[in-house]
């Protein structure tokens, strides 16, 4: 199991976190700390305090954090339209346990299909 919380982002379905602490995960969702309706910046700085990795569906934190060369926090960006919690879990959860380490250390790492690029953060070059 992954040594950091995770902080899921207001697109990935609220039962995703429910389904992730069944797994055994530190999951919370952004409704369930009140910031349904926070920026994208408030995110990452609330995640960058809670030491937690962000997963989410939107592009919008990979540029964030990268225009910023911030080191952290990590995300996990699931590139799939109309995704349930269910279906967002078992895409995820692999993933998670394969790039543990270098989500402790500061990455990005992107979904698409059966496809998985990691980035080491902070980004000092073009990845987009």
């Amino acid at each position: 199991m992954i040594r950091f919380p995770l902080l899921l982002d207001q697109g990935v379905p609220v039962d995703a976190a429910n389904l992730l602490r069944e797994r055994g995960y530190r999951a919370t969702h952004v409704s369930e700390i009140g910031m349904t309706t926070h920026s994208d910046a408030e995110i990452i700085e609330a995640a960058a305090q809670m030491h937690s990795a962000i997963l989410t569906l939107d592009a919008d934190f990979h540029a964030l954090i990268a225009v910023q060369r911030l080191a952290r926090p990590s995300v996990v960006r699931l590139r799939m339209e109309g995704c349930r919690a269910e279906a967002f879990v078992s895409v995820v959860a692999p993933v998670l346990v394969r790039y543990e380490q270098e989500l402790l250390s500061g990455a990005f790492v992107s979904i698409r299909g059966s496809r998985v690029t990691c980035h080491l953060l902070p980004i000092t070059r073009a990845i987009f």
